[in-house]
């Protein structure tokens, strides 16, 4: 995807000729910017996509369409612990949508979120357990924070320097790195780590848990959704910083769109691909929170399946914007909680269904308007 890339020689201590001035500047879109229409055309086509399908797929089970849609909604939106939940869910795909979305922008494949967010939670529980319990709070949370972004950020070190050092495709590698880490974790919790009869760590110190939107909004009681979710927010607000306003973010994108020209220009692009598949990896590592910090404030056997990759979808949805992750996250949390919610009418699997048929849209629907 095209990325706008601020001009080289607005960048300090850069030197460039106007050959690689212009060969890091984007071609023109095909799609006019001005028109607001065209652009609004492609999420009303994938919306009408899944609307048509879902429909379909609904009047197929025999119940009426009408009546999912109101369970759906009133499920989730209207009742006060299932937009707790879905606030609960979303906030993992937030930090695993902007994992996979700095990698993209940077030219990678982040396919290993699974494998850093399970490491990063492993990681945060290990620190939660061991920090002192007279540590203060203020010290304690960002302290274990550290520990699931560095958790997160050796994982995707192990495919940044592959990628970057001998060529190896990062796809595969952080796929089957996924499995790695997992076996390596579990096999780490059954043999040392566990409490005696269960498959999960013991409980994070007091001074290390987040706390509970519940305990402020008695409404929300029983659901999971903690300050993390705002540490979300706060991290997809400060990779756009980083994207927008530094040199780094500068030289990601740059590196993203021509890495031959990044290379002309003098940039390290081994150095900045690896930087970016760790700080990809802490991301996603920061993904473990919600739970290890602030819902069940330990690590269990499991941990993390399947986020990683919504992650990817999350990112698709968000054209890897960092803002917009944000949103993106809600649709697929709203959808994983939704599908509890229209369980008794039709199979929770329509969810998933749903969630295909919404990327496959995304995806087809700008050839579609070029044709």
């Amino acid at each position: 995807m095209t990325q706008n890339l601020v001009s080289p020689d607005k960048t300090p201590g850069n030197d460039h000729s106007a050959t690689t001035e212009a060969a890091l500047r984007p071609e023109a879109p095909t799609v006019l910017k001005g028109q607001g229409l065209r652009a609004a055309a492609g999420p009303i086509l994938t919306v009408l996509a899944v609307m048509i399908c879902s429909s379909l797929l609904i009047l197929a089970y025999g119940q009426s369409p009408r009546a999912v849609y109101s369970a759906l909604v009133g499920g989730t939106l209207l009742n006060p612990f299932g937009l707790g939940q879905m606030l609960y869910k979303t906030t993992p795909l937030i930090f695993a949508g902007l994992s996979v979305a700095l990698a993209f922008r940077a030219g990678l494949f982040n396919v290993g979120a699974e494998g850093q967010v399970a490491m990063g939670g492993f990681c945060a529980a290990l620190a939660g357990v061991f920090i002192p319990a007279s540590t203060p709070m203020v010290l304690a949370i960002p302290l274990v924070m550290l520990a699931a972004f560095l958790g997160g950020a050796v994982v995707g070190l192990i495919p940044g320097l592959l990628k970057a050092y001998s060529g190896a495709s990062e796809v595969i590698v952080t796929i089957m790195l996924n499995f790695i880490v997992m076996a390596l974790l579990n096999f780490l919790l059954i043999t040392y780590f566990r409490v005696p009869e269960t498959l999960h760590t013991p409980p994070v110190n007091e001074a290390a848990r987040l706390m509970k939107l519940s305990e402020v909004m008695p409404a929300l009681h029983g659901s999971g959704v903690s300050l993390a979710l705002f540490l979300g927010l706060l991290f997809a607000g400060a990779v756009w910083y980083l994207f927008e306003k530094t040199r780094l973010g500068y030289e990601w994108r740059a590196i993203g769109h021509n890495p031959q020209a990044a290379e002309t220009a003098g940039m390290p692009i081994k150095a900045r691909q690896v930087l970016a598949f760790c700080v990809a990896g802490g991301l996603a590592g920061l993904g473990s929170l919600h739970f290890v910090l602030g819902y069940k404030y330990y690590f269990e056997e499991g941990f993390g399946a399947g986020v990683g990759f919504m992650g990817v979808a999350v990112a698709l949805l968000a054209r890897n914007h960092p803002l917009a992750v944000i949103p993106a996250a809600l649709l697929f949390g709203w959808l994983s909680q939704g599908g509890l919610a229209i369980n008794a009418l039709v199979p929770r699997e329509l969810i998933d269904i749903l969630q295909a048929v919404l990327i496959l849209a995304l995806v087809s629907s700008p050839w579609i308007l070029r044709r």
